[in-house]
């Protein structure tokens, strides 16, 4: 009795867990896993990695975009910076990839003869800069899935989820643990609803996701503390220890990949 009293609450269900842990291994498989594990690292709000000031506003929109592609993996991919209030539905073309889908030995056999893929940004958006980093990540995961073309974990129905996931696992689950939850408020001249990042995975579940990247990686916690929203700190600590105890405990093979290295 006094066990279960005392028994603490899970961060998050098991099915929620399963689903983000079958979709690590997806990303491992489709998203090159060999850039996840040799060349991304954890992306964090601050200077080390957002470094400088400029003198407009569209030097510092460029710049924030173009690291944040490189940190994406996304470099040699043909993305460029739209100026608009919406987001551009426009059909994207199909690119055809050699080698390695990101980072520096990434080749895009047709980059030349496609037109680039837009995404929207204003200037506005500065005044929020994590939510716009946050933005563009997601952007980028959006294209990147559907680049891909496979089918994801949970079908179809689980898209607007698995770009969240997919935004995590390419290094920026601090950032989206921050930006789950952002005031949307103000007027219509500091806030376009249409570019803002809408959360969809939930803020524990982008924890826990945070969480799975950082063991699989080995990186400590504690690197990370001053750049969390302190009540979401406690929750990785707690999320960090299930998933350890979790990949140790389990015999499901599909999970070796997450710790393998």
């Amino acid at each position: 009795m006094l066990n279960k009293l005392f028994k603490s609450t899970p961060v998050i269900d098991d099915s929620s867990r399963a689903w983000i842990l079958d979709s690590f291994v997806w990303c491992i498989e489709n998203l090159d896993g060999q850039y996840f594990f040799q060349s991304s690292e954890l992306i964090l709000p601050n200077n080390q990695f957002y470094p400088g000031t400029m003198h407009s506003s569209l030097e510092m929109m460029t710049a924030i975009f173009n690291k944040t592609k490189n940190y994406a993996g996304l470099a040699n991919w043909p993305l460029e910076i739209k100026q608009s209030q919406t987001v551009n539905n426009a059909s994207m073309a199909q690119l055809v990839f050699r080698g390695s889908f990101r980072g520096q030995q990434c080749e895009i056999i047709n980059k030349e003869a496609v037109d680039a893929i837009e995404v929207s940004l204003h200037p506005a958006q500065l005044n929020q800069p994590q939510d716009l980093i946050a933005y563009l990540v997601q952007t980028f995961a959006g294209i990147v899935l559907k680049q891909r073309g496979q089918t994801l974990p949970g079908g179809d129905n689980m898209l607007a989820e698995m770009i969240d996931l997919v935004a995590c696992f390419m290094g920026f689950g601090v950032i989206f643990a921050n930006t789950a939850y952002q005031f949307k408020g103000g007027c219509g001249s500091c806030n376009i609803r249409a570019l803002n990042r809408q959360a969809t995975l939930p803020e524990a579940e982008t924890v826990y996701a945070l969480a799975v990247y950082m063991v699989i990686k080995k990186q400590n916690i504690k690197t990370i503390k001053a750049s969390l929203k302190p009540h979401l700190y406690k929750l990785l600590r707690k999320a960090y220890k299930d998933v350890e105890s979790f990949l140790m405990a389990t015999d499901n093979k599909n999970y070796a990949l997450l710790a393998a290295k």
